[in-house]
């Protein structure tokens, strides 16, 4: 079941105008290899009932990551953190949303394209914020039982994953696809040292001996501002000790407790790995707790940490 809903906003945002969702269109002919250079950034807004206020969570760094992926590409930006923040707050507020939102903002170069090596430094781009409703994961039952991927996880020197780009996101749909026809909700993928990094579209983290481990940020995985949340609600909230550094395939299997955690899957307890099972097999206090403190802090019912969000009212 997917957490996004069908329902489509009234507006989006482009290259400076909110206009009606459905007249947001490009020929047929710019998507296809623009979107091969394409960047792209996820992030959440959540509703707080009781406040009755919708917070973008950690909305500035995440448009910081964004503007470090342009930097990479060498796409030419015209826009600042702050004018981006801007534009999707107005966006916010134009659809008139009173519940949890995911929001993309993405770029690729402007006009018909017909050369396949055609993201040539410095051209102009267009920008799009899209934004839709989705459901959280909160169903405390919901566990994944994943396998390790025969994919190798891309590397720096090949398509860099700090990068968030589009095209980066083809090697973890390989191992998706390939996790699905044989009967596993997700892979996790390994570097090319046959070491752990993450899953498809989102970080790994372990429990073992009540610690929390994660692979470092070396370890060809995106530097995900969700991994950065966790680690510091670990440390901070929980006083839970937390270790960033490499760890091997088998540990999978000798796991306490398994979780990916991303800005879509937020924190998604893993069950299995390869039919062997994590803990119990279910969601283990740890990660629940965390999932627990996550939650809280996101929508604002825990006031700590107010820098991470912003109010859209």
């Amino acid at each position: 079941m997917s957490i996004y809903s069908d329902e489509i906003a009234k507006y989006i945002w482009r290259n400076g105008e909110i206009i009606p969702w459905e007249k947001a269109t490009v020929h047929v002919n710019s998507v296809g290899h623009a979107s091969v250079a394409g960047v792209f950034e996820g992030i959440k807004a959540y509703w707080n009932d009781e406040e009755e206020q919708l917070y973008v969570f950690r909305l500035v760094d995440h448009y910081r990551r964004f503007l470090a992926s342009i930097k990479m590409v060498r796409f030419s930006f015209p826009y600042s953190i702050e004018e981006l923040a801007s534009f999707t707050l107005d966006l916010l507020r134009a659809n008139e949303y009173r519940r949890d939102v995911y929001i993309r903002p993405y770029i690729f170069q402007k006009g018909i394209v017909r050369e396949l090596l055609q993201a040539e430094p410095g051209k102009p781009v267009e920008l799009i914020i899209d934004t839709w409703p989705f459901t959280s994961y909160q169903d405390p039952e919901r566990v994944l039982h994943v396998c390790v991927s025969s994919w190798t996880r891309i590397s720096d020197n090949v398509l860099p994953p700090r990068l968030k780009c589009f095209s980066n996101y083809h090697n973890g749909r390989l191992a998706a696809m390939e996790a699905k026809v044989s009967g596993y909700d997700w892979p996790i993928l390994l570097d090319d040292r046959g070491k752990v990094t993450e899953g498809p579209g989102a970080c790994l983290a372990m429990v073992r001996d009540g610690k929390l481990i994660t692979p470092p940020i070396t370890s060809s995985i995106l530097e995900s501002i969700t991994r950065d949340t966790v680690i510091r609600i670990a440390r901070e909230v929980l006083n839970i000790p937390v270790e960033e550094r490499i760890i091997d395939r088998t540990e999978l299997y000798i796991a306490d407790e398994l979780f990916f955690l991303g800005t879509g899957w937020e924190i998604m307890p893993v069950a299995s790995v390869d039919r062997l099972p994590v803990g119990n097999g279910k969601t283990g206090p740890i990660t629940q707790a965390i999932r627990e403190a996550y939650q809280r802090i996101v929508r604002g019912i825990d006031k700590r940490y107010p820098e991470w969000r912003t109010p859209v009212w």
